[in-house]
C-alpha cells in the first residue's frame, strides 16, 4: 500500500529526532497504514525526549503518541531513592536504559552461569531499599551503571565503556553468599554477588564504577593483570570509582577517597581500601618498593591510589566532605594538590593515549607527565604536581632534585650519543645502550638495540 506523500510528517529538527517511517498501526484493532516519527530534544524537566508520534498515512490525523524515555523510581540499598531510566509501558516495564546504549540489568537468581532474567516491573517503581526485595540490588546496579556512563561521557567525552555507544549488561544475585563482583570482557558485563548472608550486595556506586572501569582499561591501555601493570590496572579502577562517586554527588553515598565503604565487606564497617594512606588496610603499599610487582595487584595498587590522592588533594591532614584524611609522603616532604578534576583528566589521557600493556610504575610516571604536558604545558604547575606526587610515593625524583640524571634534551637525527646518555622522545625518556650517531629512522622506539625506555 502506498502512503500519500502529502501526509508524510516533516522530520523534527530537535537533536536526536528520527525521520518518519511507514508502519502498520493496529492498536485500535483494525490495521491502518501510518507514519511514525520520533521527536528528540529534552523534556521540560531536562529529561531526554523520545516522543513517538503515530499519524494516519491517509488522513494525516494523529492516532497515538507515547514517550520512549521512561522515568522509573528506584529504591536502592546504598544510594537512597533514585531516578532510573527504564523502557516499556504500564504492566511491563524493563530495567533497560535506552539513553545509555540499552544497558540492561538481569537477575541470575543464584545461578553462576548464563545471562539471567531481565528484571521487569508492573508500575515502574523498583525495589524497597532492602536486600529482601530482589529488585533492590538491580536498582543499585542499574543506577551505578548509569552514573558511570554519565561520568565518562560528561568528563571524558566517552560514550560507553568501549567508546562506541554500546551499553554493557549487569547481572545481580550471583551464586549464594558470594562476596565479590567482577567484570568480564567475554560477556561485556558486570556481575555482583549478594555478600555475606546475602545481605550486602556488592552493588554500591564505587564498586559498579570500579568493575566497569576494568572494561575501559581493557579497551584502552590493556594493562596486563599481573605484576606492576596489574597494580596499575586495579588502581585505575579505584581512581575512577572515586571520580564517579564525586561526579554523582549522591547525598546517601557521600563522595570520598575510600573504596567499598558501603558494602561492609569486612563486617566491621571499615572500607575495603583507603587512597590517602593505603596501608591502613593492613596489606596495601603506600609507596613503591623493590618487589612491588610480586604483590597481589589489589595491594600494589596502593602506590598509584596514593599518588592520585596526593595529586588531587595534597599531603597532610585534611577534612573532605566530613571525612578526615592524613596522607604521608615517602620523603616526608609536602605535596600540594592540583585538584581532583585535573588529576582525573591527566590519568585518563595517559591511560587512553600513552600507557602500554606492561606498564610499570616508572613508565606510568612518564605517561602521566606526558599527559600533563599535553594538557597544561611542560613545567606547568600541573606537570610539576605530577612529578612531586610520584616522588612522594617513591617513583622518580622531585623536580630539580640533584639526583636527577642530566637532561640530554630531545632525540634528534644527526646527534652523537654515548652509552648512558638519556634523551626524551615523544615525552618518554630513553637511555642509550651503544654509542652512535643517530640517523633517520633510528628513533628510540624503532631502535631497541640502541635505546632502552627508562
Amino acid at each position: 500500500t502506498t502512503a500519500p506523500a502529502a501526509h508524510r510528517p516533516a522530520t523534527p529538527k530537535a537533536k536526536g529526532s528520527k525521520a518518519p517511517r511507514k508502519v502498520v498501526w493496529a492498536a485500535q484493532g483494525k490495521p491502518v497504514l501510518a507514519w511514525e516519527k520520533v521527536v528528540g530534544g529534552t523534556q521540560k524537566d531536562g529529561t531526554p525526549n523520545e516522543l513517538h508520534v503515530i499519524t494516519d498515512a491517509k488522513s494525516g490525523k494523529k492516532l497515538y503518541e507515547y514517550q520512549g524515555v521512561m522515568g522509573g523510581t528506584g529504591h536502592s540499598q546504598y544510594s537512597g531513592t533514585v531516578d532510573i531510566d527504564t523502557t516499556g509501558s504500564s504492566g511491563n516495564y524493563r530495567l533497560e536504559d535506552s539513553q545509555r546504549g540499552n544497558h540492561r540489568t538481569y537477575d541470575l537468581r543464584g545461578s553462576t552461569g548464563g545471562q539471567g532474567t531481565l528484571i521487569t516491573d508492573d508500575d515502574d517503581e523498583w525495589g524497597n531499599g532492602s536486600p529482601s526485595n530482589r529488585q533492590t540490588a538491580g536498582v543499585d546496579a542499574h543506577y551505578g551503571a548509569a552514573v558511570t556512563w554519565d561520568y565518562y561521557e560528561d568528563v571524558h567525552n566517552r560514550r560507553g565503556i568501549r567508546g562506541d555507544g554500546v551499553g554493557a549488561t549487569s547481572r545481580v544475585h550471583y551464586g549464594n553468599n558470594y562476596v565479590n563482583a567482577f567484570w568480564q570482557d567475554s560477556c561485556f558485563c558486570m556481575t555482583y554477588g549478594d555478600g555475606q548472608g546475602n545481605q550486602k550486595p556488592l552493588t554500591s556506586i564505587d564498586v559498579a564504577a570500579h568493575e566497569m572501569t576494568h572494561g575501559v582499561t581493557s579497551a584502552t591501555a590493556r594493562l596486563v593483570y599481573s605484576g606492576e601493570s596489574g597494580g596499575l590496572n586495579e588502581a585505575t579502577s579505584d581512581i575512577f570509582a572515586a571520580a564517579v562517586e564525586f561526579h554523582a554527588d549522591n547525598p546517601e553515598d557521600v563522595p570520598d577517597y575510600e573504596v567499598g565503604e558501603k558494602i561492609d565487606i569486612r563486617g566491621n564497617g571499615t572500607p575495603l581500601r583507603y587512597m590517602d594512606r593505603p596501608s591502613r588496610d593492613g596489606n596495601s603499599l603506600d609507596n613503591w618498593q623493590p618487589g612491588a610487582g610480586n604483590r597481589d595487584v589489589h595491594y600494589s595498587s596502593g602506590i598509584a591510589n596514593h599518588f592520585f590522592y596526593l595529586l588531587s588533594e595534597g599531603s597532610g591532614v585534611k577534612e573532605i566532605n566530613g571525612k578526615r584524611y592524613d596522607s604521608p609522603t615517602y620523603d616526608n616532604e609536602p605535596v600540594t594538590g592540583i585538584g581532583r578534576d585535573k588529576a582525573e583528566l591527566i590519568w585518563f589521557k595517559a591511560l587512553a593515549e600513552k600507557m602500554s600493556a606492561n606498564e610499570s610504575f616508572s613508565r606510568a610516571r612518564e605517561s602521566t607527565l606526558w599527559a600533563a604536558e599535553q594538557l597544561y604545558g611542560k613545567d606547568s604547575a600541573e606537570w610539576e604536581g605530577v612529578a612531586h606526587a610520584w616522588a612522594a610515593v617513591n617513583v622518580g625524583d622531585r623536580p630539580g632534585d640533584p639526583g636527577d640524571p642530566p637532561d640530554q634534551g630531545t632525540w634528534a637525527s644527526g646527534t652523537s650519543y654515548q652509552a648512558g646518555d638519556e634523551v626524551t622522545y615523544d615525552g618518554v625518556t630513553y637511555r642509550c645502550l651503544q654509542s652512535h650517531t643517530a640517523l633517520p629512522g633510528w628513533e628510540p622506539p624503532n631502535a631497541p638495540a640502541l635505546w632502552q625506555r627508562t
